[in-house]
């Protein structure tokens, strides 16, 4: 499938309302029905204007975020619409992207139920 990869970048500390910017944003990508987003925690990094941003072993406040995920166009434009229209001030990058899962049933995921899988017999007629 093609699509994009959106990456936010924020920090720890920045809020938007009474929630971080990270909580937020998987807030509205969850209602959006979209799955597969990562949170990456970032050793440290440099921001927009140019101020050093990093994880201290005593304050983790201002440590650099990531927020991850591939999504069709539709859901793309989705998301940065909601973002817009609440004025959420956020770094992002929108990749052209192809991206597909790759194999069976993954091991953590939850068993099928046996019955559903039962051989159906036709009826025999009396």
């Amino acid at each position: 499938m093609h699509g994009y990869q959106l990456t936010f970048y924020t920090g720890q500390d920045r809020r938007h309302g009474h929630l971080s910017v990270c909580e937020w944003l998987l807030g509205q990508v969850h209602k959006l029905g979209i799955r597969g987003v990562t949170v990456i925690n970032c050793a440290q990094g440099v921001g927009h204007a140019g101020a050093h941003h990093a994880a201290h072993a005593l304050r983790l406040a201002d440590q650099p975020l990531q927020i991850v995920m591939a999504v069709t166009e539709d859901e793309a434009e989705r998301v940065l619409e909601i973002v817009r229209a609440a004025n959420v001030h956020v770094f992002y990058v929108r990749a052209p992207v192809e991206f597909g899962l790759i194999g069976g049933r993954p091991p953590h995921a939850a068993p099928d139920n046996p019955s559903s899988h039962a051989p159906v017999t036709p009826a025999r007629k009396a």
